[in-house]
């Protein structure tokens, strides 16, 4: 039997680890245009110098060898014939497989600004060869744009803070990490930032980037008519899909990526995804769930992916701590909203009739994971009578007569 697994991120690494593990004697391919294995949540740890290469990687040393996989690395799946079983590469040959894993991932989407798309220096922050290109131009430029402050914008600063160079934070909400954190947890974040001299400019609109006559960047117009100058931009305004290569295939996808059912399944027999590629629960920990789960569907061994709980963020930025569960306001006037802010420690929690909903904790994380578990088993909590901030597990475990914990 051989399976081959397309890209080598979160989703395609444990993918072919979990086949391996699952099969002994298969052949087990792993094609990525990356050359080498890295974790993309930490680029900018490389980018700030806290990191080299080899400690973005997330494997066993020796991993390949270890797990008898074939890495045919730096080379691209142009197209995939599903009716052949076979994967067309950039370098010219042809792979046959009996079963396949895409986990191609996504790239930065460069937004259709003036200027943006054609200039030289503008940049995403999704692959280590955006992360080598920024820590080196920076070393070279004064003054550097970051678009969009979503976690990878925020990524690209704190990167960049201490490098010498002039950040310019640029973000058409009016606040930094928009879909994670409420306006007091930015808040939080955007003091730290301005106290590291960060230029911000939020609320505003990014209308042209002004290039020189050799298309290098001179400045970004807003639509406040400011300019603010920059000679390198990072754009962190969203990814899409990498599924260009299925084109041509019989493997269904919709505007948002892949569509893949609950054991990892495409609609063509034998097709498998996981991870970015779908375009839906872009985290980390849900890629790989989303590569074991396949992997185990593609031997015929069941499994289902019944936790979606993608809406959880942990982010730690300029020394500050956090984390945000679900919701993070509520939907209508029938939620209650308890807050408790003590010195630097912020708590928000979101209920209703006795379930609570969405939760922010920044500071102190220790309450997170009982948090995580009442929002993800959606526990009802309606009996507890301490304060909604000092329940813990004893108050929703119970011990069975044969000593086993359950959920009451």
């Amino acid at each position: 039997m051989r399976y081959v697994v397309i890209g080598a991120s979160a989703a395609g690494i444990s993918g072919v680890k979990t086949l391996r593990e699952l099969d002994k004697d298969a052949e087990i391919i792993l094609v990525s245009k990356d050359t080498e294995v890295y974790s993309r949540c930490i680029l900018h740890h490389y980018i700030s110098g806290h990191r080299n290469i080899e400690k973005l990687d997330f494997t066993s040393k020796n991993f390949f060898e270890e797990y008898n996989i074939n890495w045919i690395k730096g080379v691209e799946v142009i197209s995939l014939n599903d009716e052949e079983k076979l994967l067309n590469l950039s370098n010219g040959e042809d792979i046959k497989y009996d079963k396949v894993m895409i986990c191609s991932g996504a790239s930065a989407f460069i937004p259709p600004v003036e200027g943006l798309r054609e200039g030289k220096n503008v940049v995403g922050l999704r692959n280590l060869e955006d992360a080598i290109l920024i820590k080196e131009e920076a070393a070279k430029v004064k003054n550097v744009v970051v678009l969009g402050a979503g976690l990878v914008g925020i990524d690209a600063v704190s990167g960049l803070i201490g490098t010498g160079v002039n950040i310019s934070l640029v973000e058409m909400g009016d606040k930094v990490l928009p879909i994670q954190l409420d306006k007091y947890a930015s808040s939080i974040y955007e003091n730290k930032f301005k106290e590291n001299g960060v230029n911000l400019k939020l609320g505003v609109k990014a209308e042209k980037l002004i290039l020189d006559e050799e298309k290098n960047p001179k400045s970004l117009l807003l639509n406040t008519g400011e300019e603010v100058p920059c000679e390198l931009v990072i754009v962190a305004t969203g990814v899409r899909s990498n599924i260009a290569f299925l084109a041509d295939s019989n493997v269904e996808c919709d505007r948002f990526g892949l569509i893949i059912d609950e054991k990892g399944k495409t609609n063509i027999e034998d097709i498998y995804g996981a991870g970015d590629v779908t375009g839906r629960n872009p985290i980390w920990p849900t890629a790989v769930k989303e590569g074991i789960i396949a992997a185990h569907n593609m031997l015929d061994k069941e499994m289902v992916m019944t936790d979606f709980f993608g809406s959880k963020n942990t982010m730690n930025f300029v020394g500050v701590a956090t984390m945000s569960l679900g919701d993070i306001e509520p939907k209508d006037e029938s939620y209650k909203v308890e807050i408790k802010v003590e010195e630097n420690n912020y708590k928000k929690i979101i209920h209703k009739d006795g379930k609570i909903y969405g939760a922010i904790i920044q500071g102190d994380l220790s309450y997170t994971g009982v948090l995580t578990q009442l929002i993800k088993e959606k526990i009802d909590i309606s009996k507890v009578t301490k304060n909604i901030f000092d329940i813990d597990y004893a108050d929703f475990f119970n011990l069975e007569k044969n000593f086993e914990f359950s959920y009451k």
